[in-house]
Parts: structure tokens; sequence; C-alpha cells
């Protein structure tokens, strides 16, 4: 056996395998990971078919297919009032995790230093691992997940190259708010920090809100680079396929290393969406339909044993079991697993010393049959 020495020596099994393995050795409802278990709109479906029969099937332009790259600019303007180059401010990716890897490689040296706030998305802390960085983890407050802007102020030093943030949150489904996204944008002025803002969960936010984007504050946007899922937009994460904006200086060193790990992703399928973005329709649409998921669930476990504050944004729902037992979480969402048939995510693994605050993630991006199944069990314990 030859000799060496792994680059992410702490790094295993993910939660999310964890317990989608066991789901399906359980033959449980699996509301763990973060999937749709409907179709997509199968307008989009044919959009792709029929650039597939127009032989769009050869390489694809290194930073995505003008007609994409046209469409997120129109779509960026008609939400946020920014306007993106699509000819060298937008690069289309093989999805936003990709993106995200590839900006902490394009910027991150050893030793530099990235600020994340967990709980956090279980991709950043090992990009940054990966290329020799420093994570600083800030954890988030208690069960409103809120952000100690002070505590943020005293982790910058002279090394911090980087701040990641995520709105709408995941795993909370917790949003930043627009008092926040201006304390933000007071901390950063006068830095060289560049900001990493994942807002895959763009269009799935709640109760009339709006969602903050990092493009509605100038002082924010000219240091910012925004990752994007149409995964998570369109109901189709198999086809991985996102984009990441940014002002031009950010993108060109973005586009050095994404010609590289990358060059190009799938061609139809950008042929597609670009297509199907056309309509805003398709995207204006999915608060309200996601919000009819999120209260078909909630109502239909109102009289159970759980608690929670109605999920802000994302497709997911945090549950809280501390009127249920005093078992770890990781423990209560594998012994559901095992023994009532459901599957979850704890919330512990993800905060920066485990910190149990006894809750659970389920995802409601599902069909309401499966939410009422879910629902039924859920209701019992």
């Amino acid at each position: 056996m030859i000799q060496q020495t792994s680059k992410l020596p702490n790094v295993g099994t993910t939660i999310f395998t964890v317990m989608s393995q066991l789901a399906a050795k359980e033959n449980a409802l699996n509301l763990a990971q973060g999937f749709p278990n409907f179709p997509s709109d199968p307008k989009l479906i044919e959009m792709v078919q029929q650039a597939l029969r127009e032989n769009y099937n050869q390489y694809a332009p290194m930073p995505g297919a003008l007609i994409l790259r046209e469409a997120i600019a129109e779509k960026m303007e008609l939400l946020y009032q920014r306007t993106y180059n699509p000819e060298t401010e937008i690069t289309v990716t093989a999805g936003a995790t990709q993106a995200i890897f590839t900006i902490i490689s394009a910027f991150v040296r050893p030793n530099d230093e990235v600020i994340i706030f967990t709980p956090a998305y279980d991709c950043y802390a090992p990009a940054v691992e990966v290329h020799g960085g420093k994570v600083v983890p800030i954890q988030l407050k208690g069960t409103s997940f809120s952000v100690d802007w002070n505590e943020v102020r005293s982790k910058i030093t002279t090394k911090t190259k980087l701040m990641i943030i995520n709105t709408p949150h995941n795993p909370s489904g917790t949003v930043l708010s627009r008092a926040d996204m201006l304390e933000l944008s007071s901390i950063l002025e006068n830095t060289n920090i560049i900001l990493l803002s994942d807002e895959v969960y763009e269009h799935i936010i709640f109760d009339d809100a709006q969602h903050q984007s990092v493009a509605l504050y100038p002082k924010l946007a000219e240091r910012a680079f925004i990752t994007a899922s149409f995964g998570k937009t369109f109901h189709n994460t198999g086809w991985k396929m996102g984009y990441c904006v940014a002002p031009k200086a950010l993108m060109d060193e973005f586009k050095k290393v994404h010609q590289f790990n990358v060059f190009s992703v799938n061609h139809p399928m950008q042929i597609g969406i670009g297509r199907y973005l056309k309509n805003p329709e398709n995207y204006l649409e999915l608060p309200a339909f996601f919000q009819r998921k999120r209260d078909y669930f909630l109502n239909a476990i109102k009289d159970s044993r759980f608690t929670w504050k109605p999920s802000q944004g994302t497709y997911f729902q945090v549950l809280s079991y501390k009127n249920i037992t005093d078992e770890l979480d990781t423990e209560f969402a594998k012994r559901l697993t095992r023994e009532h048939k459901i599957a979850s995510i704890p919330l512990s693994v993800f905060n920066t010393y485990k910190e149990d605050h006894k809750l659970l993630r389920f995802c409601f991006a599902k069909t309401e049959e499966t939410l009422a199944q879910a629902a039924e069990i859920l209701n019992k314990i």
C-alpha cells in the first residue's frame, strides 16, 4: 500500500447519505434528502427534448449558452433591478455546488480565513479546507437562527478572504432580513473581503416576503458572487444545473478555474432552460406553489406533539421534538427511521460544536399523498 495523508481527514459519509441509506434499508418514507418526488413541468421537458432534436449535443460555450445567460440577466434585472452583463458576468455551472467549489478554488489560498455561518450546508467547509484555508465558523443563535453581527465584526481579521452566507437558509428555513443585509454591507465596506451568497432557494420564500438578494445592495453586489440552482428551482436536482453571477473582475478569475475543472455543462438542458425562463411566470409562481405544500404539511401535523415556527423559505420545515424525548437528535432521527418509518435530518451535525436543540429537518417538496403519509406517522409519535 502506498502511504498518503488525507487532505480531508475529518470528512466521512454525509448525514444525507447516512439517512437516505437507512431510509432505503428500512423502507421508510424519505423526507431527509432535499429533492422533490414530483416531475418537472412537461413544458420544460419538451423544451429540452426539442433542443436535443435540434442537435444542441456538442460542447456549449465555456461560460454557458448565450440564450441562457441572457435569460438569467433578464431575470436578475426583473427581480433585483441589477444589471449583469451576460457576456462577462454570468457563468452557467454544473449545479450550485460546483459554482461554490470553483469560487473557493479561485480565491482561497493556504491560511486564508473564510467565515461561514453554522448550521451550514456541508460543502462549504471541506472546499475551504482542501485548498488550505481556515474555516472561521459563526454559530447562528438558538432556535431562531439569528446572526450576532457584533460577533461577525469580532471574527474579521486581516486574513479574512471570504465570507459565505446562505438565504433562504438550509437547513433552518430562515431568511436574512433587509436589516441583516444592511448590517452586513456596513461590516464589509472598506474591506477586501469577497462575499459568496448562496441563493439557491431564492424562489422558495413565503408569506409575501421579498428575497433579500445581495443583488439588491450595490455595496454588497460589487464584491459578491451569487450562486443559484435550476435543479432546486425547477424540480430536477438530477440535472445538476446552476449558475453564478459576479462583477467582471471577479468572474474573470472564476472562469480561469471553471474552464479547467468543468469547461462547460449540459448543452441541450441550457437551451431548454433558457427558453423556459423567457416566461417569468415559470419562476414567479414558485413561492405560492411551495407555500401550499408547507401549509398543507403543517396543517396535517397540527395535532402532533412536535412544535415549530413555519419555514420562511426553502422547502424544508424544522420541527422541535423537545416535548417528546430528550434523546440526541442524531439518535432520535435514526429511531424514527427504524421504528416509525420516516427519515429526517438532525440539525446538530451542522452546528459548530454539535449543539443539539432537539430539531429535525423534514423536506416538504413532496406530493400531497406523501405529505399525508408523513403526517399520519408524525401524529402517532
